[in-house]
């Protein structure tokens, strides 16, 4: 994904969080919302509340997209990001403090002798802190000091990528399977200078890197052997002479690296 698909991603996930953010204060506040609207637009105000989503349908995949965002440009607010949704393990008491989102979507409120303790309104602050920092994404885009390096290097993986593709269909398979091995190997050099992991070889190859990211807990198993098998395609192409790799394994190949270097940052 190139720059401008991104910058085109957050501005979406920006206007539709808003949205959202209006849909559970009408959720949750009804009456006192719609009094709100209907002073600011006037006659307008039906049409526009009609137009909110419901933020219970919605929420998720408006949460999956950011938290991708996230995860991408500004990881190390990727764990601020999941707490406002995500409840405690270790919470023994539900409090307004530690009342999350997913609190909301189960309808969760607590009550003691009839009064209410906390309720949905709670998650109201929740989602305006993940909205927030969506936003301070765009302050990154804005500012001089951002680092684009991350996002060049995609592009190029992506032209690379599109040149072993043409190769594949030319039926240069193992021509085609050695490049789509290369993007691998160099995203996840850059995956592990991204997260601080340190490698000991000099010239690392698959493997290596794929086990280091695992032990440093970037990676999860199965992402691990997911990696591995990409891996065991890759030295088909390029060092086995004995056995001639297929368009279908060359095609797995690059459509697994396409994948990695799309969700693994």
């Amino acid at each position: 994904m190139n720059m401008d698909q991104l910058k085109k991603e957050l501005d979406y996930s920006i206007r539709n969080g808003e949205r959202l953010h209006n849909a559970i204060q009408l959720e949750c506040y009804q009456q006192e919302f719609i009094n709100a609207v209907e002073e600011q637009l006037g006659d307008k105000a039906e049409n526009y509340i009609q137009s909110l989503p419901s933020f219970k349908n919605e929420y998720q995949t408006w949460y999956s997209e950011a938290k991708a965002l996230v995860k991408q440009l500004i990881p190390d607010r990727l764990a601020d990001f999941t707490r406002h949704y995500e409840k405690p393990k270790s919470r023994k008491d539900i409090t307004y403090e530690n009342y999350t989102i997913e609190d909301y979507l189960q309808n969760l409120s607590i009550t003691q002798r009839f009064e209410k303790i906390v309720g949905p309104d709670a998650a109201i602050p929740r989602f305006r802190q993940q909205i927030s920092i969506v936003q301070s994404i765009q302050k990154c885009f804005e500012s001089s000091l951002f680092d684009i390096r991350q996002l060049a290097q995609a592009d190029l993986f992506d032209s690379e990528l599109a040149v072993a593709k043409e190769l594949a269909k030319n039926k240069f398979t193992r021509a085609a399977g050695a490049v789509g091995g290369v993007v691998l190997e160099r995203h996840l050099k850059e995956v592990c200078n991204k997260h601080g992991v340190t490698i000991r070889k000099a010239n690392p190859h698959v493997s290596d890197l794929n086990d280091a990211l695992k032990n440093a807990n970037v990676i999860d198993t199965p992402q691990w052997r997911f990696i591995q098998h990409l891996g065991d395609l890759r030295n088909l192409c390029a060092h086995d002479k004995n056995a001639e790799p297929t368009g279908d394994q060359v095609e797995d190949l690059l459509a697994g690296v396409s994948k990695v270097a799309k969700t693994i940052f």
